[in-house]
């Protein structure tokens, strides 16, 4: 794992890249590769790239970056894993291709296919999570890549006449051109989702390339918009596998599953550093870690967080499990104190505004798995895949018992019952209760904020997949339609960015096996009733996993990663809390609507209803502004 960044400069434009300029950007992101830093930069210094490199296969300079392939066409700053690299190189020696290999990094893999096959053919041969940015020295084009889901991150964009790159927005502010103004569209969008959805960031001008896509930015024609082209699309995926569903039996279905895990955690496994897994004691990671520990001859190094809170702990259960399996466990109780220690330090970690609580439990769980291992394996996206969250069961039964009452009802209820003064679960049910369509409802059911532009100031929300009609994945069926718009949101903008930039802030790559794009592609074709059985989601991993660990050991209510936030803002995050919300403040820094936010704050210190959902993005993006 490591980072990128780098930066080219529009035909016709004065200004020359400089390594200065490189090395200040890559040396804002070295925490993702603290190995070895390296710059490149054209003859003509009109383009430039940059890598921090975190050493995990070839340890040696044989994987150096930037790398320039032995054709000397391209060169490539890559960041992340192509698990199935000697399977590709198997590929190119069987079609005849005479090449000598200077070590055995996946990166030289990934330029030989290159070289060979073009750009488009290599992404889609490619098993990994990956962000690339490759110059084509014959072309003079630079072309970004990001893999399918969205694992690894890039941001790009014009800043006057450069185009600039890079795996986490830190290395782009520092390019002399950067202008830093906050889009208050994006910042509405946070305050409904607790993130920033894709492709937008915090700032204005700056974007995230979108997972499965790349973009071809040709050096001659200067300052001008481009369209990122998609190599891989979830909602094909999602389509296909509906239309081809799996008409085996039960048992037939958890062992094909279980064929694909193996394979996929096999090749995670790979690796030349030390390696473990988070385990929470969940069905998901429990999974993962049951598999690797079948397929390793010593005992898997596994990490779990804990809390004092009862109602938040679950790592009694992962080291029953860990027991049960031999893993050599190592865990880690987290205090309030651990907490408003980490919190200064957030706003720098997610580069950007990011406000899904159980970052804190993420980072400190990497942070010890750091002085263990360098690489872990998660068990993240198992409730995308396989029907997990609860609104997968709860949602569609909801909708239907609302639906069967008149719409002016329910619009009433809407506009008259003050939801902020009712208890969690029922005010929030008043404030979407006037959904017209089962996908509005959902969108309001998983929104923080129900109307984002009444509190950023001057904000006018942008449309998302969620309110993009043309976009959605096409099924009748209210379940599967929430879980492929999860997978497209929520997995890759919450999820996926929580986990990499709490791990590669500790320098620690997190590989997650769920996420293999063949698991995927099975998980679809899998009928609802796979995943969700008897009131209960995941069965088919359930199944899997009561092959390896007793039920009991299993079952029990779905608690999440999840940190006692509402009491802790109660009490000792409290003082901090009030210095970002301070009335003057608010009103000074002019982003939101001071009286209504204050009016949410006043009401959960009443400690009636726990609205710290709500004020936990306020309270990030106030922190995120205090340090910028």
């Amino acid at each position: 794992m490591c980072g990128l960044s780098g930066y080219l400069i529009a035909s016709g434009a004065d200004a020359k890249v400089t390594p200065e300029t490189l090395l200040s950007m890559i040396d804002k992101i070295k925490h993702r590769g603290p190995d070895s830093l390296g710059v490149w930069v054209n003859e003509s210094k009109t383009v430039g790239l940059s890598h921090a490199r975190l050493s995990i296969v070839e340890l040696s300079e044989a994987g150096h970056q930037p790398m320039i392939s032995a054709c000397g066409r391209y060169v490539i700053a890559f960041n992340g894993e192509i698990y199935n690299h000697l399977h590709l190189r198997k590929l190119l020696q069987n079609e005849g291709n005479d090449l000598t290999w200077r070590g055995g990094s996946d990166t030289e893999t990934l330029l030989a296919c290159i070289s060979v096959w073009g750009l488009p053919q290599t992404l889609k041969a490619t098993v990994g999570m990956f962000s690339i940015a490759l110059w084509d020295q014959e072309k003079n084009t630079l072309t970004l890549a990001r893999d399918r889901f969205g694992e690894k991150p890039l941001y790009w964009g014009w800043q006057g006449k450069s185009l600039i790159f890079g795996s986490e927005l830190k290395a782009i502010k520092a390019h002399p051109d950067f202008q830093a103004k906050v889009d208050r569209g994006a910042l509405a969008l946070l305050v409904r989702h607790n993130y920033i959805p894709a492709p937008h960031s915090i700032y204005e001008g700056v974007e995230k390339l979108l997972p499965g896509h790349f973009v071809v930015i040709d050096a001659a024609l200067g300052v001008r918009s481009y369209t990122p082209q998609c190599y891989w699309d979830i909602n094909s995926v999602v389509s296909a596998g509906l239309g081809n569903q799996f008409s085996g039996s039960d048992d037939e279905a958890v062992s094909s599953l279980e064929v694909l895990l193996n394979q996929a955690i096999s090749g995670q496994m790979l690796a030349d550093v030390p390696l473990g897994a988070f385990l929470s004691g969940g069905i998901d990671s429990s999974v993962i870690v049951a598999l690797m520990q079948a397929q390793s001859s010593s005992p898997v190094s596994t990490f779990t967080i804990g809390f004092d809170e009862p109602g938040y702990n679950e790592a009694e259960h992962a080291l029953a499990v860990s027991k049960h399996l031999r893993t050599a466990h190592t865990e880690v109780y987290v205090a309030a104190s651990d907490a408003l220690k980490l919190i200064p330090s957030l706003p720098s970690i997610y580069c950007e505004p990011f406000a899904d609580s159980s970052q804190i439990p993420t980072f400190l769980v990497s942070e010890m798995a750091r002085q263990h291992v360098t690489v872990v394996l998660s068990g993240d996206a198992g409730d995308e895949l396989f029907g997990g969250y609860n609104p997968y069961r709860f949602a569609p039964r909801l909708w239907r018992k609302l639906s069967y009452m008149p719409a002016s009802l329910r619009r009433l209820v809407c506009e008259l019952g003050n939801a902020s003064s009712m208890p969690t679960k029922i005010g929030r049910l008043i404030e979407i209760c006037d959904a017209n369509s089962p996908e509005d409802f959902y969108r309001k059911l998983i929104s923080q904020w129900k109307r984002p532009q009444e509190i950023v100031v001057g904000s006018i929300e942008p449309t998302t997949l969620l309110n993009q009609k043309a976009h959605w994945p096409l099924t009748d069926c209210f379940e599967h339609w929430m879980m492929a718009v999860d997978a497209q949101t929520y997995m890759v903008d919450d999820i996926l960015v929580k986990v990499d930039r709490a791990s590669m802030a500790n320098s620690l790559e997190a590989r997650v096996p769920f996420l293999d794009h063949r698991i995927f592609e099975f998980a679809w074709r899998l009928p609802l009733e796979m995943k969700i059985r008897g009131g209960k989601g995941k069965w088919i991993l359930r199944e899997l996993l009561y092959r390896h660990v007793p039920q009991e050991m299993i079952e029990r209510p779905k608690k999440g990663f999840s940190i006692p936030l509402g009491q802790w803002l109660r009490g000792p995050l409290r003082d901090w809390a009030e210095m970002l919300l301070d009335n003057s403040l608010l009103e000074k820094q002019g982003y939101f609507n001071s009286d209504a936010v204050r009016k949410v704050w006043l009401r959960h210190l009443e400690g009636k209803v726990d609205l710290s959902r709500k004020l936990w993005s306020i309270l990030m993006f106030q922190a995120w502004l205090v340090e910028q």
